[in-house]
Parts: C-alpha cells; sequence; structure tokens
C-alpha cells in the first residue's frame, strides 16, 4: 500500500511538471519566427530563384543539340526529271540532327554570369535583412510583453493595499471609529483599482497574442516566456556609457546587410553596362549537324527506305559570324539606360547608408534618454515610497484623510510604473544599439 502510494504521488508530481508551460527565451522566439515567418519563407523562394538564374547563365557557355522529323506529301501537277509536266504525287521524309555553341559574344556570358553571382549575394544580404527586421519585431513585442506584465503586477500590489484597507475601515465603522462614507470611498477606490488590473492583464494578453502571432503560432494560449529578475534587469539596462552615433554607424556599416545588398547591386550595374555595350561587337558561333532523307514519287522506283537514309546521309559544320552595323539605336539606349540605372542605384545606396545613419541617431537618443529616464524614476520611486510610507503611518494614527493616503499610493504605484517603463525602454533601446553594431540581439 505504501509503495503504491509513493508511486501515485510519483506519477501525480511528473504529470505537474509536464502541465507546466514552456518558458520562451527572446533567442528561441527570434529562430523560431526567422523559421517560420512566411515573408521570410518567400525571400528565400527569391534567392533560390536567382540561383536558378545563375545557372541557367552558366550553362549557356555550352553547346546546345536539337532534333527533327519531317515528313511532306505533294500532290497535283508537277514537273519532272525530264523537264515535262505530269500529275505525281511524292512523298518525303528527313531526319536531321544540330546543335550550336557560342564562340564569342562580345563579353556578354561571362559579364552575365557575374551579374547573376552578385544578384545572388545581394538576394542572400536580402533575406539577412528579412531576418532581422523580423527579429526587431520580435524583440519589440516580448519587452511590450514584460512591460506589460510588470504593470499588471503593479496594478494587483495596488488591489492588495486598498483589500487591507477596506478590511481595517470595515473594523472602524464596526467599531464606531469611522463613518460608512469613509468606507464606501475605500471600496470605491478598490473597484477602480480592480478595473485598472483588469485592463492591465488585458493587455498583457494582447502583447502576447501579438508576439504569438510574429511566431505563427496557431494560439496564444499556453504561451509564456523568460521573465528575467530585478538584479538582472537592472544589469542589463544598467548606465553604461554609450558609444557616439558615428562609431555605431562605423561599425554597422560593415555588417548590415542592407548595405551590402545595395553595394552588390551598384557592382552589379557594372556588368549590365558591359553587357549592353556588347551588342556593339560582332558574335562568332560554331554549327554543326547531321541529316538524312527518304523520298518517293508515283510512277517511279524509288530505293529501299534504309539504302535511301544511308545513300542520302550528310554532314556539315559551320562558323557563323555576325558583325553589327545599325540596329536603330537599339544598342546606344540599352547603354545609356544601364548607365541611368548605374546612377539611380548609385543614389539608392547612399538613400540607404543615410536612412541607417538616421535611425541609428534615433536608437543613440532613444538609448541616452531611456538611461536619464530610469535614473530620474528610480530617484522618484525612493522619495515617493517614503513619502507613501510616512503618509501611511499618519493615516492609520487619523492624522491623514483617506484622500490624502490614495493620492501618496497612487503617486507612489505611478512611480514604479514609470520605472518599470523607463527600465524595459533602457534594455531594448541598449540592446538595438548591439544589433547595429553586429551582436546578437538578446537580453
Amino acid at each position: 500500500m505504501k509503495k503504491f502510494v509513493i508511486c501515485a504521488l510519483c506519477i501525480v508530481h511528473c504529470a505537474l511538471l509536464g502541465a507546466q508551460p514552456h518558458l520562451w527565451s527572446l533567442r528561441e522566439c527570434c529562430d523560431y519566427a526567422v523559421e517560420h515567418n512566411i515573408s521570410i519563407k518567400q525571400q528565400q523562394n527569391q534567392r533560390r530563384q536567382q540561383e536558378l538564374t545563375l545557372s541557367t547563365s552558366k550553362n549557356s557557355r555550352l553547346p546546345d543539340l536539337s532534333g527533327s522529323v519531317g515528313q511532306n506529301f505533294s500532290f497535283g501537277r508537277g514537273l519532272t526529271a525530264q523537264n515535262t509536266y505530269s500529275n505525281t504525287n511524292t512523298s518525303s521524309t528527313s531526319f536531321s540532327l544540330g546543335t550550336s555553341m557560342p564562340i564569342f559574344t562580345g563579353f556578354q556570358i561571362p559579364n552575365q554570369i557575374k551579374l547573376d553571382q552578385l544578384n545572388l549575394e545581394a538576394a542572400t544580404a536580402d533575406l539577412e535583412k528579412a531576418k532581422n527586421d523580423i527579429r526587431m519585431q520580435v524583440a519589440q513585442a516580448y519587452v511590450q510583453i514584460l512591460y506589460d506584465m510588470e504593470i499588471a503586477e503593479v496594478a494587483h500590489r495596488q488591489i492588495e493595499i486598498d483589500s487591507m484597507q477596506v478590511v481595517r475601515l470595515q473594523a472602524f465603522v464596526d467599531n464606531g471609529k469611522a463613518a460608512e462614507a469613509e468606507l464606501s470611498q475605500q471600496k470605491a477606490t478598490l473597484a477602480n483599482s480592480r478595473l485598472t488590473a483588469t485592463q492591465a492583464d488585458n493587455n498583457t494578453r494582447l502583447a502576447i497574442l501579438s508576439l504569438t502571432q510574429l511566431l505563427e503560432l496557431p494560439t496564444p494560449d499556453g504561451f509564456a516566456i523568460v521573465k528575467p529578475n530585478l538584479d538582472e534587469l537592472v544589469e542589463l539596462s544598467g548606465l553604461s556609457e554609450l558609444i557616439t552615433p558615428d562609431q555605431i554607424y562605423a561599425e554597422a556599416l560593415g555588417v548590415k546587410p542592407e548595405i551590402l545588398s545595395q553595394e552588390l547591386k551598384l557592382k552589379g550595374t557594372e556588368h549590365s553596362i558591359k553587357i549592353a555595350q556588347a551588342g556593339n561587337l560582332p558574335s562568332l558561333s560554331l554549327s554543326g549537324g547531321l541529316g538524312t532523307n527518304y523520298y518517293t514519287t508515283s510512277g517511279f522506283k524509288s530505293d529501299a527506305f534504309g539504302t535511301q537514309l544511308k545513300n542520302n546521309f550528310s554532314q556539315y559544320i559551320g562558323l557563323n559570324l555576325n558583325v553589327p552595323i545599325f540596329n536603330r539605336f537599339q544598342t546606344r539606349n540599352n547603354i545609356r539606360n544601364a548607365r541611368i540605372n548605374q546612377e539611380n542605384q548609385q543614389l539608392a545606396l547612399e538613400n540607404t547608408k543615410k536612412t541607417l545613419y538616421k535611425d541609428i541617431q534615433q536608437v543613440y537618443y532613444n538609448a541616452l534618454n531611456a538611461q536619464s529616464k530610469e535614473k530620474s524614476s528610480e530617484e522618484a520611486l525612493k522619495s515617493t515610497k517614503d513619502a507613501f510610507q510616512l503618509m501611511q503611518a499618519k493615516y492609520e494614527n487619523g492624522k491623514a484623510t483617506i484622500t490624502e493616503f490614495n493620492e501618496s499610493k497612487n503617486t507612489y504605484l505611478k512611480s514604479e510604473s514609470d520605472l518599470v517603463q523607463a527600465r524595459y525602454e533602457n534594455l531594448y533601446q541598449h540592446a538595438l544599439i548591439e544589433f547595429y553594431r553586429g551582436k546578437d540581439l538578446n537580453f
């Protein structure tokens, strides 16, 4: 019996452990989003298409091979071998196999291969940028959940404080030491606190929903994230000295995929110009083939099918030189258009760099403000906490009104909320700065 009870307890304990939800870290959320996000999958397909384009360009150097079979019938009056006209029926069967191979194309093929190789590298960089974008969205949603969870905890602590005051005032009213109106006022305050807590819980659920949607999860049920403890949070969002935006930008230029993508595309425009210029150069190709045919005419004896195929078997090989002379200025306009595309790509690169620098400046000053706000919030919390404790003592000794007590309490709890918000904002902005410097987005 004792062994049975022990086994049953073990089973229940294991079941409870199995029922505990898995806690998602920020890294797990980012990795899962990158793997399952639909936009990223579409970007991956674009990269695969670019791989096929490059393969096609490389294979354009190879000779082609084609075969054909023809069957013709003719009826009616026609010229005979005797130079007379007569009504005859003829049929012919032909077989041919031909091949051609480019020898010189004005350097079009090698430049096309280089262009497609650069486009593949640019598509790879675009894919990495798409991954970085989803990581930033996940991090922002993750921090929002942490913030809303903290606000909800503050709201529930407010309910505890108000509930204790209701119990205290109820005892005073029962003993005739407090008025019924004062108790009613405190009950109304408790009701408002419960409403605030309900709204905070709803905000937390909505924040969780937003993150699970980013992760492409079917439902937010059972989803929970890792919450750093207070000491870790203070350390992660510590008031460390920030490096300048120029320093961050200098590091970002070498690691951000959007810069690499634009640089590769700009380099590719040089080959696009050379491809257009190839239209001014002659091209040379090699061709060859095999052929035979079978022929019959009504009224005349024909050799056997196999005999004719053997006797009519022929081969050919040739060189074809094509020299462009005038093509209605098409090549000239293609070259001009390629140069314009190069100028546009140069502008696109400069615009991407400016956008990156503006984003870094924004993050830098947001981090600077978050540092200052966190420091001020810590000082404000310390002051309002001391003030609330003094007011609570005065209120419990009958030297302060309930209105004064609630005002002091609300100021103290608001200071807690402000500190939580500043701390998480500081944490997020510092993480973004490190992310722009090429490090993993994690905290």
